[in-house]
């Protein structure tokens, strides 16, 4: 084997792994196809370019997202480093400007001595060197068919829908007030109210709206937590009251009371001069998109600079492939990172492009490969996608993950701190044991 490692993939994982070994003195040649092969759902040629919401998640550490981010900050984060630096207000969540996060990410890349990127399609992954496939979930055909002979096991598919944006000065702001969910992280949405009866007509003619007709490889089940709208408000009339319109922790200032029901609008970039519908995913057609959505008396006029759509997902059981380090069981030279190992969400599929990039440098250099303690978020997410019983579906960072705590505490929140106070400390004990330091630009 060269001493050198193959990275393939730009997105999130990829670079992240790109930059962990590059920073500890490893030669990286990145495979980013983009963009002389172009995908459904990218628009740039950028690195690290965020396709579906502009968020990564809740910032607290009671959170699954929170806790793991604080995880990735101590490993010396390239995500982490470059979404602080495009942050953009986002209530409790860590939001970015998209241009300023992919530039960033490029920039850094693009620019390290030990990082050679080459834009080309990989479509067969070199057995004889070390290597990272984080093609992410939009990879090629022909990988993904060579992935399938590699692996042993059928690939899975799941697919995302992405959420409309529209310009902001095309919204009425007298009908709505903005405000956080329960007063958390200032003004940072808007939110569009509906009467009872204004919620009728726009649940009626979101189902009666055309969608896109389905091709073959999109006949499959959507992941639960990215279900597109028209199909929440199938499951009942209430159900969106339930879910992206709900109105509970807001007080309309003007009225003093709960709307009946609210739609969210977050800033897509820092100037605020673009929001998205927050949990809008959809797979309607455009014409239909407009018509419905305008239907929201505060999107009457809506400009809609980018509709809906929806792009395949591709991930691999890895409780019947990988190791908890991230390489195959049958052949531990290759690694694998981000969604296409079975995580779910940008943080959760940077972590996983830190991980691995940490253990093929320790594959090159000759030492035995780490894994993070069970109680650190990162741990416990890649042992539960490595060695889960039966079938394999995406997993966020959650709470649920970790293992129990000696002794038992009621109050769910204080048992939540204690929990991310414990995987800290067991994250920095564990750095400092296996010598794995954190790395920074």
């Amino acid at each position: 084997m060269k001493d050198r490692v193959i990275v393939i993939g730009g997105g999130l994982a990829g670079t992240e792994a790109a930059w962990r070994l590059a920073n500890e003195g490893h030669k990286v040649i990145l495979y980013e196809m983009r963009p002389k092969n172009k995908t459904p759902a990218h628009k740039t040629d950028k690195l690290a370019e965020l396709v579906c919401s502009n968020t990564l998640g809740g910032m607290e550490l009671t959170t699954g997202a929170g806790l793991l981010k604080a995880e990735m900050s101590m490993l010396g984060s390239l995500v982490i480093e470059a979404a602080k630096e495009a942050r953009v207000p986002a209530g409790g969540a860590l939001g970015v400007d998209r241009e300023i996060f992919a530039s960033y990410i490029t920039e850094k890349i693009e620019g390290h001595p030990n990082i050679e990127v080459r834009r080309e399609e990989v479509k067969r992954i070199p057995e004889d060197e070390i290597v990272i496939v984080a093609t992410g979930p939009l990879t090629s055909e022909e990988l993904t068919e060579h992935i399938r002979e590699l692996v042993g096991f059928d690939t899975l598919y799941f697919y995302d829908a992405i959420s409309p944006i529209v310009e902001a000065e095309s919204v009425d702001f007298s009908k709505g007030f903005w405000g956080s969910r329960y007063g958390k992280g200032g003004d940072d949405y808007f939110n569009c109210v509906l009467t009872e009866e204004e919620y009728r007509i726009f649940y009626e003619e979101l189902l009666k709206a055309e969608k896109v007709e389905p091709k073959d490889f999109e006949k499959a089940v959507h992941f639960e937590g990215c279900l597109p709208i028209e199909e929440m408000a199938r499951r009942g009339y209430q159900t969106l009251l339930f879910g992206p319109m709900k109105p509970v922790g807001l007080v309309d200032p003007r009225t003093g009371e709960q709307p009946f029901a609210v739609v969210q609008l977050r800033r897509e970039n820092k100037e605020g001069t673009l929001l998205s519908l927050v949990g809008f995913q959809t797979k309607l057609t455009y014409q239909e998109q407009k018509r419905v959505f305008r239907l929201i008396p505060a999107l009457k006029n809506a400009v809609f600079v980018r509709l809906g759509s929806m792009h395949r997902n591709t991930f691999i059981q890895s409780n019947r492939v990988l190791t908890p380090f991230l390489n195959m069981r049958k052949k531990e030279n290759i690694f694998f990172a981000g969604q296409i190992t079975g995580v779910e969400g940008y943080v959760a599929s940077a972590a996983t492009g830190i991980l691995a990039g940490i253990n093929a440098g320790r594959l090159l250099e000759g030492s035995d490969p780490v894994v993070p303690p069970a109680e650190t978020m990162l741990g416990a997410l890649v042992r539960y996608i490595t060695s889960k019983e039966g079938e394999l579906q995406p997993m966020n960072p959650v709470f649920g993950l970790l293992p129990p705590l000696e002794k038992k505490v009621k109050d769910k929140r204080k048992r939540k701190e204690i929990m991310a106070e414990r995987a800290i400390n067991e994250m920095r004990e564990w750095i400092e044991s296996n010598l794995v330091q954190s790395v920074s630009s």
